[in-house]
């Protein structure tokens, strides 16, 4: 059914509206924490001028904060990586970088998906691209020196390649809403990323979404999909992009577009993994099998549940049950995307199924945060909220840490008992779901999207900006009544009506 209302085109948008979005103008917290470097943003201030523009600074931000990450992990870097179980816990500076140097054949020179391992996994459990990423890294260790010094140098040489990623991610977000950048510091300035970013390689992954989204934004659905391609070939949760994808391209009518993403995306994929899958199919089969197979772990809701009831989910079982919920939740998504009042943003939809699958996955290891860190601040760039889930993850980056001290500690039981992790996983879901509520309320109520109160439609949408609805349901075969409840002049954006005008409210 076609809708009964044109979302104004980029080029009949009111005019005078194309100035920088300043956060400490328009956001309580951001311009009350401005004070600790000077107060808010002059509104005199020439924005984008001279050296320091917002994607330096940023970068720059974001460099800085991953080195002091890297500064946290310091007491695991000299010695607690090394001596004993526990420490590395009490420190809260767990990585397993410097484990499987040694533990995945790296420091032996074994060749990843190849060479068959001893122990109980015989090959590396790791998506190709990432297994290249772990090879690359030990090519860079010197192979002088103990055990310990080349552990100790393989973590910097991965340190080194992720700050690279965490640079990108953070220039890649600041350059999706054109004139939205300084947004970007909330990826920059984010604990969790900081915290997590040297954990695992989830880095490369999130950084390879974040470019794929940037192109999409700039309508090249090409590009889009191979970057979103070798992302997926990096960790699996990038794919989910294409579903929200799917129904925003349903809704408007972008078939040709949808189409050349999914086939980029396949085709690099298949570039990446096609000669280890036809070479080393045992190896390259590996992945899949580990996640099949692995056991309801930390974080996630099904071990809560498990936990309180005493009873062990099988992970056939947990398997059935994720699945089911996130079919459930990706209907939930295709109903929203048709009956919303505006077609929902891209970044909207997509932070929302990595969301739900974030949430009804059997595993939640920390460094899962950055899944979600660049797709929520384009989802909902508002400090306050962003700073309440980003309290929650923290509180649970250290409850997961305390209670793994209390399992290792022996008979001094240091650490986090049960109850307290079970709290802690119980914030890290309710931060989660908060956000998600925000971004549902900014769906249903857009003149509540803090990215479409200036009368815009989908800065990060590409060929989705501007385009006029093919398929509609329910509400929103009707025109919203407005875009924005009130505009800082007292002017009112109507929609429905031609170029989205602004009125006098």
């Amino acid at each position: 059914m076609p809708s009964l209302q044109k979302t104004s085109a980029p080029q009949d948008r009111p005019q005078g509206r194309s100035q920088t979005v300043i956060p400490t103008h328009r956001d309580k917290v951001a311009a009350a924490g401005s004070e600790l470097i000077g107060g808010p943003y002059g509104r005199r201030a020439a924005t984008g001028t001279g050296q320091m523009t917002p994607v330096r600074v940023i970068a720059l931000v974001a460099i800085g904060m991953f080195a002091l990450g890297m500064v946290q992990k310091l007491p695991c870097y000299n010695w607690a990586w090394f001596r004993g179980t526990t420490s590395q816990y009490t420190h809260a500076c767990y990585s397993d970088i410097p484990h499987l140097f040694s533990g995945r054949g790296f420091a032996e020179g074994l060749v990843p998906y190849f060479d068959r391992l001893g122990g109980d996994i015989p090959f590396l459990e790791y998506p190709v691209l990432t297994g290249l990423f772990m090879e690359v890294a030990s090519w860079l260790t010197p192979g002088g020196g103990d055990t310990m010094q080349r552990e100790q140098s393989y973590w910097l040489a991965n340190a080194g390649m992720l700050m690279v990623c965490a640079a990108v991610l953070a220039v890649c977000v600041t350059r999706t809403h054109r004139l939205r950048p300084w947004d970007g510091l909330l990826v920059a300035l984010a604990p969790s990323v900081a915290l997590t970013a040297t954990i695992n390689w989830d880095l490369l992954a999130v950084a390879l979404t974040a470019a794929a989204v940037l192109m999409w934004a700039r309508s090249r659905p090409l590009a889009f999909g191979i970057l979103l391609g070798l992302a997926t070939a990096a960790k699996f949760y990038p794919i989910l992009l294409l579903c929200p994808l799917l129904m925003l391209c349903w809704r408007a009518g972008k078939w040709r577009e949808y189409g050349t993403a999914v086939l980029g995306a396949a085709g690099a994929w298949l570039v990446v993994n096609l000669p280890v899958m036809l070479l080393a199919p045992e190896g390259w089969k590996q992945f899949f099998l580990f996640s099949r197979d692995r056991n309801v772990d930390f974080g996630s809701v099904w071990l809560l549940v498990s936990q309180r009831t005493g009873d062990a989910i099988p992970p056939g079982r947990a398997n059935l049950y994720a699945l089911l919920l996130m079919l459930a939740a990706v209907a939930g998504l295709a109903y929203l995307t048709f009956t919303a009042p505006r077609r929902p943003r891209f970044v909207q939809l997509a932070f929302l199924v990595v969301a739900a699958f974030v949430l009804t996955n059997k595993v939640y290891s920390p460094q899962y945060v950055l899944w979600l860190v660049p797709l929520a601040v384009l989802a909902r760039p508002r400090w306050r909220d962003f700073l309440i889930w980003q309290a929650c993850e923290v509180a649970y980056f250290t409850g997961v840490w305390m209670y793994l001290a209390f399992t290792t500690s022996g008979n001094s039981k240091q650490g986090l008992p049960v109850d307290g992790y079970q709290f802690a996983i119980v914030l890290h879901l309710l931060g989660t779901l908060y956000l998600c509520a925000m971004v549902v309320r900014d769906i249903l109520t857009p003149e509540k999207d803090p990215v479409r109160q200036d009368g815009g439609d989908d800065p990060s949408g590409g060929v989705l900006d501007g385009a006029e609805d093919r398929v509609v349901a329910g509400r929103a075969a009707h025109p919203a009544r407005h875009a924005a409840a009130a505009l800082e002049d007292g002017l009112r954006v109507e929609w429905g009506t031609p170029g989205g005008q602004a009125s006098r409210g």
